[in-house]
């Protein structure tokens, strides 16, 4: 009897304490706490072992939680165009899943653009719903390397050659992608430039360069779009890799930009144990990666934040706190993301999805040149359109290295153009490249002579040639790990243009490309488009431009060259580009894209800014408020834009900034603002375009600061950085 009672009456109190327990959290998965409180508790009941274990890679893509604590693992995917498809553990192969096939969004050249900072935001939103949906912890992009050379074979990955467009327009994005509890990881940081030698060679740049051109579409990252994560470069910087630079990362990321985030290697870009311990890196990936399947000197263990960073801490070489605030680091992330409760669900590979990819395409389309008004194409007046060039058919969401995807969809702009003119339509290859391969080129099997003559063929007979040309995703063409050969278009296409125009004047050149190419032929093309790569809706978004259903409204956001040495890095010897092998110098320092050719008065091909529209516009003579303001204060633009046409576009009002008589050798102008205003056909719209006086800032290298002089200044309004509407000067205390 007393026994029975007892018994009830541990139950009883069991059950109790069970409760009590249950509504008992630990304080880091208490999420009504504050997150550093969540993470100083979680780091306190953290082996040292397993704060070791958070900072180096398990797998290809991963890296470890702490299971004993139920904190999850982080699973990183490839960006930023869209979620790489799965590959397996330790091996760069395939998975071949069936259900990991996502939407391909246009190429960041394409997004920069746009000059619409509201595409980044419907972009970064659409790609994160997509990371999220694939449970992904951090989406590794964007990328805002600035277009220094238009050989460099990544350019297609980032926004373009302006510090002030690219921190404009990577904001949004990165908050939009946030929104979905993934961490965008912002990459790479810095003056990773090239491909040629990446992994080694080892930059020498002024601080005013470093400070004025490369850095500030990161700080931007940091300061404003408050991201998570931050991806390493492969190349040196003064003597250190980036992976593990004190000045890049101690210094000015952490220390002088408080970013709180994590830093992750590149794969494969870490190199010493004590630099990657103390100069400011937390997650090590991809070192030696075949993994742990080949040989035990590559295996995830002997990763140098692994093994070895435990014994530098345990023999005391390291202190704890250096470990503690990576594993710190680490913590916050995860309870960012894969530990928050509000995380939405995400999506993936939807109509919605499509749609987005579709309107950045169309917005960032730029047409460059539309002489006698070719373009738009009018089915009613044409019986025979000739389209012609590989690029027509060939698929680009794959190739080009870690940015390769697994597309849900891709349409082709022949199976596009088709849809649209139908029967009106005729096609010939021209031109063939070989497949894709990583790190080698792989002939055709197709003889070029038949190719051209086919093309040439319909070219005689046709109304008007739509060519698709330009690039690709192959190595030695937009692809990472090798840079162009060549400023030229490849695989013959220069000679089959030639010959092209020899049987038909009417030519629209539709060039995909995430680069400038050499156009020895466009004084005799009528059109030229600059379609960059378009992803899943690349088809109707040419298309629906090429048709006049979409007025082209993109601007670049680079110069084009009309030759190599017109472009400054190459204006110089070896050493400025790509280098000795060994080290590099900046030697055009700050003057990079248009800085240089209006600085040294070097016509561009095309203009920084540049993009034709199916209407006009006209911009009246900006009115500010006063000519005289402090050092802390904004000049206020105040203008009208009027479509004067016949249709409904968009432009983008640019504002420059010009110091005269500066003390130090500043750049003809600088671009300091823009806005873009949409305007149906009449329509006038009174515009704002506010600039801050502290950008009119030099870094100052005597004082390590940025730096406003009192004196003259003028405000350059432009829809290019070639074709100036209007100067306003002001004065600065």
């Amino acid at each position: 009897m007393y026994n029975k009672f007892f018994g009830i009456l541990l139950l009883i109190l069991i059950g109790a304490f069970s409760l009590t327990a249950q509504k008992v959290k630990p304080v880091y998965l208490d999420e009504t706490r504050p997150i550093e409180e969540r993470v100083k508790h979680a780091l306190s009941l953290m082996t040292l072992e397993e704060k070791v274990a958070l900072c180096h890679a398990q797998s290809k893509f991963s890296s470890k939680g702490v299971a004993r604590l139920g904190i999850p693992e982080v699973w990183m995917s490839d960006g930023p165009h869209g979620v790489r498809e799965e590959i397996l553990w330790d091996s760069w192969s395939e998975a071949k899943w069936t259900n990991d096939s996502c939407t391909a969004f246009p190429a960041l050249t394409c997004l920069a653009a746009s000059w619409n900072p509201e595409m980044s935001a419907i972009y970064g939103k659409a790609v994160g719903e997509e990371a999220r949906y694939r449970n992904k912890t951090v989406l590794l992009g964007p990328g805002v390397n600035i277009y220094r050379t238009p050989l460099n074979g990544r350019n297609f990955e980032y926004m373009g050659e302006d510090p002030f467009l690219a921190s404009q327009m990577v904001v949004p994005y990165i908050q939009e992608v946030q929104k979905n509890g993934v961490a965008a990881c912002i990459k790479h940081y810095a003056l990773n430039n090239q491909e040629v030698w990446r992994g080694h060679i080892d930059v020498q740049a002024s601080d005013r360069a470093l400070r004025e051109i490369y850095l500030p579409a990161f700080k931007a990252a940091v300061t404003e779009g408050k991201v998570w994560s931050v991806m390493g470069a492969y190349n040196q910087f003064r003597g250190e890799h980036c992976c593990h630079n004190n000045l890049l990362l101690n210094k000015i990321l952490k220390d002088e930009w408080k970013f709180d985030g994590t830093v992750v290697t590149d794969w494969g870009g870490a190199h010493n144990t004590m630099q990657a311990a103390m100069n400011g890196l937390d997650i090590e990936m991809g070192t030696g990666t075949d993994g742990m399947t080949r040989s035990i000197s590559n295996a995830y263990d002997n990763y140098y934040l692994a093994l070895p960073f435990l014994d530098e801490l345990k023999k005391g070489t390291v202190p704890e706190s250096v470990v503690n605030d990576k594993a710190s680091r680490v913590l916050r992330m995860i309870f960012r993301t894969t530990m928050d409760s509000r995380r939405p669900w995400g999506s993936f590979a939807t109509d919605e999805h499509a749609q987005v990819a579709r309107k950045v395409a169309e917005e960032g389309i730029v047409l460059l040149k539309n002489a006698g008004n070719i373009l738009p194409l009018d089915a009613s007046k044409l019986k025979n359109i000739a389209v012609i060039g590989e690029n027509a058919t060939r698929s680009m969401t794959v190739g080009g290295g870690s940015s390769s995807l697994k597309a849900h969809n891709e349409i082709s702009p022949l199976k596009s153009l088709t849809a649209k003119f139908g029967s009106k339509i005729t096609y010939a290859m021209g031109y063939a490249s070989g497949p894709p391969a990583w790190g080698r080129e792989i002939p055709s099997k197709f003889n070029a002579d038949t190719l051209r003559a086919e093309a040439v063929r319909k070219a005689r007979i046709a109304d008007v040639v739509v060519f698709v040309g330009g690039l690709n995703k192959n190595h030695f063409q937009d692809c990472e790990g090798g840079d162009r050969l060549s400023y030229n278009l490849p695989f013959g296409q220069d000679q089959l243009l030639a010959e092209i125009l020899k049987v038909n004047k009417n030519v629209v050149v539709v060039l995909v490309s995430g680069n400038a190419v050499a156009m020895p032929w466009a004084d005799r093309v009528p059109a030229i488009v600059q379609a960059w790569y378009l992803g899943s809706e690349a088809g109707p978004a040419i298309a629906n431009v090429l048709s006049g259903e979409v007025n082209p409204s993109g601007k670049l956001p680079f110069t084009f060259p009309v030759k190599l040495t017109d472009n400054g890095a190459h204006s110089f010897d070896q050493l400025s580009y790509p280098g000795d092998s060994i080290l590099q110098v900046y030697k055009e320092d700050i003057l990079v894209g248009y800085r240089w050719h209006d600085t040294k008065n070097i016509a561009p091909l095309f203009a920084f800014g540049h993009g034709l529209s199916y209407t006009s516009f006209e911009v009246s003579k900006p009115q500010i408020d006063k000519k005289l303001y402090t050092k802390g204060g904004i000049v206020e633009l105040t203008f009208s834009v009027q479509n004067t046409g016949k249709v409904a576009g968009a432009e983008v009002a640019q504002v420059y900034v010009t110091q005269k008589n500066a003390p130090v050798m500043r750049p003809a102008k600088e671009l300091k603002g823009f806005k873009k205003v949409f305007l149906k056909a009449g329509e006038k719209q009174t515009i704002n375009i506010p600039v801050k006086v502290q950008d009119f800032a030099y870094w100052d290298e005597k004082s390590s600061d940025w730096k406003v002089d009192a004196g003259e200044f003028v405000l350059n309004l432009a829809t290019s950085s070639g074709d100036v509407k209007f100067q306003v000067p002001v004065r600065v205390k």
